[in-house]
């Protein structure tokens, strides 16, 4: 893998971009990951902004960001979501998921509420849905398991502000849909393709970017559960 130095959000961009696909977390492929190419006196600082705080920026020059890689958070290019997403999908929009029943209802609530906003607040949304004390329980479970399926991106980060107008605390999820943002036909234009070729096509990339990576690990992070 090309050594990279993750020291500001361009920086990450461009390596999101030249890869296609990159973990925020340290994962099994040694180095494949935001957090183990950051400067440590960044990672949390309370001077200068770090990877935490630069999510927002990297969303916003064009990648996608969401939990995609084992339930945790990391980006995919443009140019391979496409492809993530065929094979993610295996074959479904999520209206044909409804219309065949095999969408958790929960999911469906919440899918269709994201669509509604367009884009919304993870607060709002969770209002929205009921995700209240003495409400529905299991958002991070749905809303993990729609981002692991590309039916749903987190399209940027929001900070709360004080009364001086000074921001605080961690940003909050914004929640959207990538057609939403890319528009439809760029987001499926690989569902030519069968989500196995998709799929091989996405290791056969990965492979040649990471070539002392196990293809089994290159397999298993991109690979979804039970496909």
């Amino acid at each position: 893998m090309k050594k990279y130095t993750f020291d500001s959000p361009e920086a990450i961009a461009q390596a999101v971009n030249e890869m296609g696909f990159l973990p925020f977390f340290a994962n099994e492929i040694d180095g494949f990951s935001i957090e183990e190419n950051c400067p440590s006196e960044l990672w949390f600082s309370d001077t200068a902004d770090g990877p935490w705080e630069w999510k927002g920026p990297v969303i916003r020059s064009g990648c996608l960001y969401g939990k995609f890689f084992r339930n945790k958070a990391g980006f995919v290019s443009r140019e391979w979501f496409a492809d993530f997403a065929n094979y993610r999908r295996d074959g479904y929009d999520f209206d044909s998921r409804m219309d065949e029943g095999i969408a958790p209802h929960k999911d469906c609530e919440v899918f269709t509420a994201i669509s509604k906003e367009g884009a919304v607040l993870s607060k709002t949304l969770k209002a929205n849905c009921n995700y209240r004390k003495g409400g529905n329980t299991g958002f991070e479970t749905v809303i993990t398991r729609l981002q692991m399926q590309t039916y749903v991106d987190t399209s940027d980060f929001v900070y709360l502000t004080d009364k001086h107008g000074k921001t605080y605390g961690w940003g909050v999820a914004k929640y959207s849909t990538p057609e939403r943002r890319f528009g439809y036909e760029a987001v499926t234009a690989a569902y030519k393709r069968d989500p196995a070729e998709s799929f091989e096509r996405i290791v056969q990339h990965l492979h040649a970017l990471l070539p002392e990576a196990d293809e089994r690990a290159l397999r298993n992070i991109i690979k979804y559960p039970n496909q």
